[in-house]
């Protein structure tokens, strides 16, 4: 690890004022992943503004019923909390599966949505990787790529991103408010907020340079069941191969009435099925329906050898969730 600065911050405005005062910085909160990062000389900042005491934890309701979780929340607060537990169980579920205990207990909000991918490549310096240092190429392509993207992907990177609560919230369309070292605001949908690769891996998000994150504003809840399903190689705390999230409403009669479903640990960025959600909805809650939603969802997946099986595990894991969920979920009356 090279030597840095260090600075505590107390304020948001503040921390954009330092993170603007010092070009190669980063901001640092809970460093689960920055961190690692730094020790295997990836990330490389001269120095560090500590963020952790900022007071962004509040998680509280907004009067049009909207939720605004701090950015420096916790993994594990969040995960907890009452009415995140009661209308977001879509999102309780997936910070859960996301990591162990300690780490929840350490991670913020805004450093999970910021993580960057664990493609073995990129964390192996001798290895040629476009997101770590531009025109070196994909290792990835050739290589061992078991975990790696078949969707969204491009022939610059074929890399995952790892967050599981990044996927919970595309789902329900969550919003990421920010502060510019200008102290100008903005909010843009989590939709939005992420790249795919392209020809420049290494520009991951549209986060432009000193902004911080402040909060995340999930919408109400919208009517009907919820979901995530992660599939991995074990049981204990792993990234995904392919998991999803599904939100779904059923009319009376058996007619799907809302649909909205995300994947994770098939892409670049956390993948919204905007074809399956159509497929979805107003079609009857029966196995057909599933199945021809998830062949929708995967259409033009490409495999690169390992990664070749991700394909119909994708299509079988949505197919089931989708069950899952229509077999708990309350009919509302039509």
């Amino acid at each position: 690890m090279r030597s840095f600065s260090y600075e505590r911050v107390t304020d948001p405005r503040t921390a954009c004022a330092a993170v603007a005062a010092h070009p190669d910085s980063k901001f640092i909160s809970g460093g689960t992943n920055l961190i690692d990062l730094m020790r295997l000389e990836i990330e490389r900042p001269t120095h560090l503004i500590d963020i952790s005491r900022l007071p962004l934890t509040a998680i509280e309701e907004l009067p049009q019923g909207q939720l605004r979780i701090g950015a420096s929340a916790r993994n594990s607060d969040v995960a907890a909390n009452p009415l995140v537990r009661k209308r977001y169980p879509v999102l309780t579920e997936a910070l859960l599966a996301g990591a162990s205990g300690q780490l929840r207990n350490k991670a913020s909000v805004g450093g999970n949505l910021l993580q960057r991918t664990r493609c073995h490549y990129f964390y192996d310096t001798a290895a040629g990787c476009n997101k770590r240092q531009p025109g070196a190429g994909c290792a990835a392509l050739s290589g061992a790529n078991r975990n790696h993207a078949i969707l969204g992907a491009s022939d610059a990177c074929i890399a995952t991103h790892p967050s599981d609560m990044a996927v919970a919230l595309t789902a329900l369309r969550a919003t990421i408010s920010m502060l510019s070292p200008e102290t100008t605001t903005r909010d843009m949908p989590i939709g939005e907020f992420y790249r795919l690769p392209g020809t420049t891996p290494h520009i991951e998000t549209n986060l432009a340079a000193g902004e911080l994150i402040t909060a995340v504003t999930v919408p109400p809840p919208p009517p009907g069941g919820q979901r995530y399903r992660k599939v991995r190689d074990r049981t204990s705390y792993e990234f995904a191969l392919v998991s999803v999230a599904v939100i779904l409403a059923i009319e009376g009669d058996n007619t799907i009435t809302e649909a909205r479903v995300a994947f994770g640990g098939v892409a670049h960025v956390p993948w919204r099925s905007t074809e399956a959600e159509t497929a979805l909805r107003g079609r009857p809650a029966i196995p057909a329906t599933y199945q021809a939603a998830a062949d929708i969802a995967i259409e033009g997946a490409v495999g690169r050898g390992d990664n070749d099986f991700k394909i119909q595990l994708a299509r079988n894991t949505l197919r089931h969730t989708l069950a899952d969920v229509a077999a708990t979920t309350d009919r509302r009356s039509s």
